[in-house]
């Protein structure tokens, strides 16, 4: 069973989490300020501004900008960085998402998501029974897909930065080569998955400490072989990676381990370039990843249909709506059961998966949310996908935003899947290995570790890149950015980002106001309604249990890593405070 990050989580959730999330509740009964007119706690910067989950990979990014480097330069170095510094998640042996706008307004994708090897199978993770084998999508060589996050760091540097691969790479191989200071978490983190470790000889080694004791804040954490693997792919660009040393040993663990990733694999990946999806709403316009990424879809329709349910509960402009009133939170709860029961059944690869443009016809989303009640649950069970043909779409991931001098933004989901993904560090180049495969479903109906619910369409097959959660946005007002964000948490990542926009658009809070704000998450299955602490008063709940809402408290709806520009031009960043993470800027 994949471990979870055990110590972290009490010791937030028992401790600051409820009661930073108590003073908040009551910061945002007060009158909110008109947007961006006014930061509270957010340093400005004059230049650029990253925000993400380590300040040494947040410093990073901001030493490539002072050299000259544009906000692409700044993301990769930020992206090569954290996959130094937050092993859980930063990745070389993962992939992610990014949206990128330039200075001309021109809004641009990269999918470097993982894809399965060329002997995947669709009942791979099957026993001779149709039983599904769930720990073989999740622990050891079998669980990972090709990586895709070197390949797509250099697409994007190729295509859009302006400082060399050598250059922007220097202060993650130094990171690496000198190591850095665990604090608390980190080291709470490192000793709650000592028994991850310990089955994969080569993570042993990297991750426990040789000494027996476990790890504590002030310990330095040094990896002189990734030092060396990323020096490797500072050389030699791709090929230091997918081809020599790196990708022969990447097949020997695989082997070793009983995965299928193979030479070939290695060679043949390739990250592709995809058109936005970008949505209207009121005076902004969100740019948003297409799938594989689910995010982009499921935020659209969200937004559209709570414009229709508004229409039907007698409140036409959504701008009346109360901040997590019941009103509003029932409104959201239903129009994200619809969403998500879309997702799970219609979108993949869109390489391999023919999805109905239809999904974010207005006709199809009225019908879809015709069974809307103002007063009443529509149960999860009795609802299923729609049918748009007849009217014509890990928890442990990290994201970090990036906005330079000039104004151009980059918005970066990566990931490994589950917490420092399969367990598998590759023997001697000191990176572990996702467990991407089991976003995949494994078989039709049967969850996942997040208990999303798939269907034919995100199905299993070589060469195909499974669906994700992960929803890098860029805003736009008029013609500049006004935010770009992100989150981590699996599928609430979804929920906290639409939420953190909807703050901005409609409850005016200011930017860190929007972040801050106590998060609900609903994903169709199962039934329930999350909620963090204090995020539903008790009034509220009673009104929401009596529409038929099942209703569970949990720590945190993801974390989000965001950076915005003001109406006066300055730079603002912001970090969760649900999450380590921290803002740099000049």
């Amino acid at each position: 069973m994949i471990s979870s990050k055990i110590l972290p989580q009490r010791f937030w959730q028992q401790t600051w989490i409820p009661l930073f999330l108590a003073l908040m509740a009551l910061v945002l009964s007060f009158q909110s300020r008109p947007l961006f007119a006014q930061f509270i706690g957010a340093e400005p910067f004059t230049n650029g501004v990253v925000s993400s989950a380590d300040i040494r990979a947040s410093q990073a990014g901001v030493e490539i900008m002072q050299r000259g480097g544009n906000a692409i330069d700044a993301a990769v170095a930020v992206q090569f960085a954290l996959a130094v510094t937050t092993p859980r998640a930063g990745n070389l042996g993962g992939g992610g998402f990014m949206v990128y706008r330039n200075t001309k307004g021109e809004v641009f994708t990269l999918d470097f998501r993982e894809k399965a090897p060329a002997m995947a199978k669709k009942t791979m993770y099957q026993d001779d029974d149709g039983n599904v084998l769930s720990e073989a999508s999740k622990i050891g060589g079998l669980a990972s897909g090709v990586p895709g996050s070197v390949d797509g760091m250099i697409s994007a540097l190729e295509r859009y930065g302006s400082l060399p691969l050598e250059v922007v790479m220097e202060p993650a191989i130094r990171i690496a080569s000198q190591g850095f200071t665990l604090n608390h978490i980190q080291a709470a983190d490192l000793n709650a998955h000592a028994e991850l470790f310990e089955q994969f000889d080569a993570s042993s080694t990297l991750f426990l400490r040789s000494d027996g004791r476990a790890w504590k804040a002030g310990d330095l954490f040094i990896q002189e072989d990734l030092a060396q693997t990323l020096t490797r792919i500072a050389s030699l660009g791709r090929d230091g990676f997918y081809a020599g040393p790196t990708a022969a040993a990447i097949v020997r663990e695989m082997r070793r381990q009983g995965g299928i990733i193979t030479l070939a694999d290695l060679r043949d990946y390739e990250s592709v370039w995809r058109d936005p999806i970008s949505v209207r709403f009121h005076e902004f316009t969100l740019h948003l990843m297409p799938p594989p990424s689910s995010g982009g879809v499921v935020i659209q329709q969200v937004l559209r249909m709570l414009g229709i349910m508004a229409e039907a509960n007698s409140n036409p402009v959504l701008k009346q709506l109360q901040f997590n009133d019941a009103t509003t939170i029932h409104m959201l709860s239903e129009a994200s059961r619809r969403a998500f029961a879309d997702r799970n059944y219609y979108l993949g690869d869109p390489d391999f998966t023919d999805i109905p443009d239809s999904l974010l016809a207005y006709e199809y989303l009225r019908d879809r949310a015709s069974s809307f009640r103002k007063d009443r649950v529509t149960p999860s069970d009795s609802l299923s996908h729609g049918d748009p043909v007849s009217f014509f779409e890990s928890d442990e991931t990290t994201h970090f935003s990036v906005i330079d001098r000039d104004g151009a933004a980059v918005a970066v989901t990566t990931t490994l899947n589950g917490s420092f993904g399969s367990g598998v560090t590759i023997s001697g180049a000191g990176f572990l290995m996702n467990n991407e495969m089991d976003d995949f479903s494994a078989k039709p109906g049967v969850p996942n570790m997040f208990g999303l619910i798939g269907a034919e369409a995100n199905s299993i097959a070589p060469g195909k890149r499974m669906l994700s959660s992960m929803t890098p946005m860029i805003v736009e007002s008029g013609d500049r950015v006004v935010l770009a964000t992100g989150a981590a948490g699996g599928p609430r990542i979804i929920t906290a980002v639409l939420q953190q926009f909807l703050n901005l658009a409609l409850f005016d809070m200011d930017p860190v106001q929007s972040v801050y704000a106590p998060r609900v998450h609903h994903q169709w299955l199962p039934d329930i309604l999350y909620a963090e602490p204090f995020a539903i008063s008790g009034d509220t709940r009673r009104i929401l249990e009596s529409y038929g809402h099942r209703i569970e408290v949990r720590a945190t709806v993801g974390r989000i890593h965001s950076v915005f520009t003001g109406l006066d031009g300055l730079r603002y960043g912001v970090a969760d405070p649900r999450g380590e993470g921290d803002v740099a800027g000049f």
